[in-house]
């Protein structure tokens, strides 16, 4: 169990997918994602084993959630600044998990 405090600490965002590329140097399929999130935070990268269920047409401009307060992580010769959330699925896929209404860049997930 975590309390109110810890939970408070995880800063989740909405963003817009600007770019996508195919990532093949990962162990496991996966895109590399550019991430705008407004002004405040500004643009972030992140590694998101996506591939099963989203196209690189499907994901440009698509709206997404991620925790971007974590610290960088090295995946191969990649550098992740952000995690973009999702849900397994019964197949073990990963689905994005969206807003269903425009919202502005960098929205608060509270």
């Amino acid at each position: 169990m975590i309390n109110w405090q810890d939970f408070e600490k995880v800063d989740m965002r909405v963003g817009k997918i600007l770019t996508i590329e195919d990532f093949p140097e990962a162990h496991r399929p996966a895109y590399k994602l550019t991430v705008d999130f407004g002004d405040e935070i500004g643009i972030k990268k992140s590694s998101a084993q996506i591939t099963d269920l989203y196209s690189t047409a499907g994901l440009l401009g698509r709206l997404v959630i991620a925790v971007v307060n974590f610290p960088p992580k090295q995946i191969g010769p990649f550098i992740s600044e952000c995690l973009v959330m999702g849900a397994y699925n019964e197949d073990g896929q990963v689905v994005l998990i969206e807003p269903n209404q425009s919202v502005q860049l960098g929205a608060k997930i509270g």
